[in-house]
């Protein structure tokens, strides 16, 4: 199994990245695969609502988006992470997310998806629930630790001494683990949930 980790940080070895590699090394321990791509200090521009993947498959700006879809397609679980700006996610990481869950049309559901914010002092847990509407839209299972997924600290350094932060980056790799496993086992024996066609309310009309 795989976990595909996104790390919305400029910074390669920044707080972000700290975080993620506990949380990889937990996974690690589990027997879980982990890929973690850099996209916070990539040039990623946003959607433009073209449509045009719903016609060629892929976004038509041919960048790290379509180049990570088809991991997004492979993985068993994905790991959102960014820094916090202005008690906000990244905005090119929000560019990058926009236009790969919309323009990637594998099927999402049942991948399991959790986000991690970093911050040096505050604006985690917006940030947390921004990066979260991503899986909840795409029928992803959301996984939880013991608190919501934050570490604290203005250095990669700093963020080590959050050992609240970083002992349920652990319980969060654990939680994850476990949550495919099961999700699998259960494929395995019954399937997918069944879908139904989508069905879209128009207020304008009231139907």
């Amino acid at each position: 199994m795989k976990v595909l980790m996104i790390n919305g940080s400029p910074h390669v070895k920044g707080t972000t990245s700290a975080a993620l590699a506990e949380l990889a090394e937990s996974l690690k321990q589990e027997g879980i695969e982990t890929e973690i791509v850099q996209v916070g200090n990539k040039d990623i521009r946003g959607c433009i609502a073209c449509y045009s993947c719903l016609k060629n498959g892929k976004c038509v700006f041919d960048d790290l988006v379509n180049e990570v879809a088809s991991k997004f397609e492979a993985c068993d679980g994905l790991v959102v992470a960014s820094p916090v700006y202005y008690a906000s996610a990244n905005g090119t990481l929000i560019s990058f997310l926009d236009r790969l869950f919309y323009s990637c049309r594998a099927d999402k559901r049942m991948k399991v998806g959790a986000a991690v914010a970093t911050a040096r002092r505050a604006g985690t847990t917006f940030t947390f629930d921004e990066m979260n509407k991503y899986f909840t839209i795409s029928q992803m299972p959301v996984v939880s630790g013991r608190y919501w997924n934050d570490i604290f600290g203005g250095s990669a350094q700093d963020a080590q001494k959050d050992a609240e932060g970083m002992q349920n980056m652990r319980i969060l790799g654990r939680n994850m683990a476990f949550l495919m496993r099961a999700i699998a086992a259960e494929k395995e024996k019954n399937g997918l949930p069944e879908m139904e066609e989508i069905t879209f309310t128009s207020f304008a009309d009231g139907k």
